[in-house]
């Protein structure tokens, strides 16, 4: 039995706009539903401190962000400042603050319902790290001589057929549990051919048996690393995917993305792990000589994030891509973000994306493929550079249409489910700020596209919201007669409510236990 408690009218104040809305919520993501944003801490506020970074957590909150990764935050050396050459893996970079400011952080993260992960470097070590002269039988050796792994100069090779080792990095692994309380570890460089498949086969479950914590893989598994395919990595990188985006560049036919995506779903196939997209991170953004997003994909870097962050997987955002992207970082000197730049169109599609993802099913993702939902490329009449696909899951379903010109164009779409829709992501207004549509579609639609633009549209009939109102659901003045509808906090119209929770009826916000 459902009692309704609490009631209380909605007014202006309510939110800023649906999409904070859903981003906002005070209720945790489930795994599924999640965006993880990629922090250099040194590089995300002028401070470049925890301390500084823990302050803004809330913008990330509102931006739609469910788990933050923080680079390495281990104490630098070798010489050339590199994060990815740490000094001692229990100790925090002195510049970023203390253990207990990195803990501060993840408690707040944890009262805004996000997660921490730290970034793990399990192959090497700096080349002045401590346990060069206190441990030097952790360390490969050649004739000798201790190994710098792909000629860097600035750390040596681990040597993962001495148990010590391994049980040291272990320990490592359950220190920044118990310490800070971190919910996961991006693993860089698990292609190393010196870390083998049985490391992390015993490692990652014993990790997991002392907290239930989630394992992200550097490499593309299911391309190119496939002999970790069933080692318990959680997520991989669709490397491959990202790579054949940056060879698109600033093309204008979708043929070749009907071509990455096929590609990407085959390769997604029979997976016991979820896969994260993404158009950049620290590698893209500075050591590559394409280095920003406009350098990347000029204008295309708009339907481009549109397209990575709705076809498949776990969408990865890297700190001031909300800024458009436009900046190349020095990860090794911790160049400061410049917030002073603006790109409310990067912004606000972004925050609607993520929207999108913590709301409908049929944007969410799965550790088992057969668990995802389906995606369908949808057939377009006499135009090259439109892509049109859905994506389905359960009654749940969502379609994206892309065009990749260079012109205004009009193109028709065979294989819709007519009927109500609601239009959630315009690229013609979004720069202005959100909104959200009821239409009609049929079977065999025409679409009518601005330049490089982009629709998303979810099936069903949700509450309409005009671009810069204030409020996702209407305030009723008292000569309307009252709506007597049920809606989700997303804004999903539902015949009644299922089960306990909070929800929009007769224009109030309504408790139900």
């Amino acid at each position: 039995m459902f009692f309704l408690c609490t009631v209380c009218y909605v007014t202006n104040s309510f939110a800023a706009d649906y999409v904070d809305e859903i981003n906002l919520s005070t209720e945790k993501h489930g795994e599924g539903q999640r965006v993880i944003y990629e922090m250099n801490v040194g590089s995300f506020t002028t401070e470049g401190t925890f301390a500084a970074a823990q302050a803004r957590l809330e913008e990330l909150k509102a931006l739609g962000i469910d788990i933050v990764w923080l680079m390495p935050i281990y104490p630098r050396g070798g010489g050339i400042n590199s994060p990815y050459a740490a000094t001692n893996f229990q100790e925090t970079n002195p510049k970023y603050g203390t253990i207990a400011d990195l803990k501060a952080f993840v408690s707040r993260a944890h009262e805004l319902q996000m997660e921490v992960w730290l970034d793990w470097v399990p192959n090497h070590t700096a080349t002045n790290a401590e346990w060069v002269t206190t441990h030097p039988e952790y360390y490969a050796t050649s004739g000798g001589s201790m190994i710098h792994p792909n000629n860097y100069g600035d750390v040596w090779q681990l040597d993962y057929n001495n148990p010590d080792l391994i049980d040291a990095m272990n320990a490592c692994l359950k220190f920044w549990i118990d310490e800070a309380d971190i919910d996961g570890y991006r693993c860089d460089y698990i292609s190393s051919p010196k870390i083998p498949a049985s490391y992390w086969q015993s490692t990652i479950p014993m990790i997991k048996s002392h907290k239930a914590i989630t394992f992200l893989g550097e490499a593309d598994i299911a391309s190119d690393a496939t002999r970790l395919k069933n080692v318990g990595f959680d997520y991989d990188y669709a490397w491959q995917f990202q790579s054949s985006l940056a060879n698109y560049g600033t093309s204008n036919t979708a043929a070749r993305l009907k071509a990455f995506i096929n590609t990407l779903l085959d390769k997604s196939a029979s997976l016991s792990f979820g896969r994260m997209l993404y158009v950049t991170n620290h590698d893209q953004n500075y050591n590559e000589s394409k280095k920003t997003l406009t350098q990347k994909y000029g204008d295309n870097r708009y339907p481009l994030t549109v397209l990575a962050y709705t076809v498949y997987g776990m969408p990865l955002i890297y700190n001031g891509q909300e800024t458009g992207g436009n900046q190349a970082l020095d990860y090794f000197n911790d160049t400061k973000i410049n917030w002073n730049t603006k790109d409310e169109k990067m912004r606000n599609t972004l925050r609607t994306l993520f929207a999108l993802k913590h709301a409908v099913p049929a944007l969410s993702d799965a550790r088992q493929s057969a668990d995802n939902p389906t995606t369908t490329l949808l057939n377009v009449s006499d135009n090259t550079s439109v892509l049109a696909y859905a994506r389905t899951l359960g009654d749940s379903q969502v379609l994206v249409v892309l065009n990749m010109g260079t012109t205004a164009t009009s193109a028709t779409v065979e294989g819709i489910t007519a009927g109500d829709w609601s239009l959630w992501l315009d690229s013609e207004t979004i720069a202005q700020g959100t909104s959200r549509k009821q239409t009609t579609l049929n079977a065999t639609h025409t679409f009518s596209l601005d330049a490089k633009g982009y629709r998303v549209y979810i099936l069903g009939t949700y509450p309409e919201q005009d671009i810069n109102q204030q409020t996702a659901i209407q305030s009723i003045p008292s000569s309307t007669q009252v709506d007597d509808r049920w809606f989700t906090l997303s804004g999903q119209l539902i015949s009644k409510p299922s089960k306990h929770g909070l929800y929009i009826h007769a224009g109030q916000k309504v408790v139900i236990r």
